[in-house]
């Protein structure tokens, strides 16, 4: 079976199918690969892909893109805040983070949980209902409130370029944020265990081997980066370090006021800078989040710690990533931030 992106359904080979049945609790209705590039997901996703494809994006929107736990929710907000909250006296601010810039991607991942939004029953198939009647879920509420989300619409996705419409960057803006690998796994591993929709129960050990072998979900996380880090030239995207957003928070918040052409004053920059304690992703659904991780890890925000990975992986899990790293980031110019000679 083929895809309008051109790519083709594979299954996965036993021992691959095997390791996504013991250590992905909720993906054992099935995983795919997509060839080629390798994409990795869960079988849901052939439900929804050509209509992720046919997404029609709007002049002006942005897009957030990011593989998983790269810095995806802090750039929503800033973008969000900057484009349709710069005196922070929108009172749409209180809605979850879902809502006011929508996942593009959210249905296929949370097809089949408790919380599944094209379910009858799931508090978000009766708010979108109830919202819009004359919709149908099944069709995607994710795809569907990102469509209907006000404009300048700020739409989120890990999914990469390949997998969406091939006009995207002559028709918008694209922020892409990146962050070393290795903080990315160790983020990734506690996402994974946090929500129910995935139910990680494997080791970090164990995530790590799936990373480095393209075997989670948006991966191959290389071929994903090299994406966008090889159309950094066009004048429609703009390519964020999460390391230098960390240390340098006011440069990065005015490169990407430059990139998306606003005319916000001093103080309304500053406004931006200001510390925000903002937990409101998902809203208060108890259906998406394993309370037993929550309480003894951390919910979805932690402390972000710039190379908190040294804390968190054993020396074999790094020297792995960083011998990964190096073979993947050998055609790579000095630029990029994460290239091991």
């Amino acid at each position: 079976m083929s895809l309008k992106s051109g790519h083709r359904i594979v299954p996965l080979l036993f021992e691959e199918a095997e390791k996504q049945y013991q250590h992905f609790h909720r993906y054992r209705t099935g995983t795919i690969r997509l060839d080629p590039d390798g994409w990795f997901f869960t079988t849901p996703f052939i439900i929804f892909a050509d209509k992720y494809y046919d997404f029609k994006f709007k002049p002006s929107d942005v897009l957030i893109m990011t593989y998983p736990k790269s810095g995806t929710t802090w750039t929503q907000e800033i973008v969000w805040t900057m484009m349709h909250n710069p005196n922070f006296n929108n009172p749409k601010a209180t809605l979850p983070l879902l809502v006011r810039s929508p996942p593009l991607h959210f249905d296929f991942i949370m097809y089949g949980s408790a919380a599944d939004p094209t379910a009858p029953g799931t508090s978000l198939h009766d708010t979108f209902v109830q919202a819009h009647p004359n919709r149908n879920p099944k069709d995607g509420v994710f795809l569907q409130l990102a469509e209907l989300t006000e404009d300048p619409r700020i739409i989120k996705t890990h999914l990469p370029f390949s997998l969406l419409s091939p006009s995207l960057l002559e028709t918008c803006k694209v922020i892409y944020m990146t962050r070393d690998p290795k903080d990315v796994a160790v983020s990734y591993c506690h996402h994974s265990k946090l929500l129910k929709m995935i139910n990680f129960l494997g080791s970090t050990s164990d995530f790590v081997e799936h990373f480095v072998n393209d075997t989670l979900v948006y991966g191959p996380f290389w071929t994903h980066l090299k994406e966008a880090w090889n159309k950094r030239s066009h004048p429609n995207i703009h390519i964020c370090f999460y390391e230098d957003m960390k240390a340098n928070p006011k440069e990065e918040i005015l490169r990407i006021h430059k990139f998306l052409d606003l005319d916000l004053t001093e103080s309304q920059i500053n406004k931006e800078m200001s510390k925000r304690e903002d937990d409101n992703i998902m809203g208060s659904d108890n259906e998406i989040m394993n309370t037993k991780i929550l309480n003894k890890d951390g919910g979805f925000f932690r402390k972000g710690v710039t190379g908190d990975y040294k804390n968190k992986l054993s020396e074999e899990d790094i020297q792995k990533i960083n011998e990964w790293t190096k073979e993947n980031t050998r055609d790579m110019d000095d630029e990029f931030k994460y290239k091991i000679k």
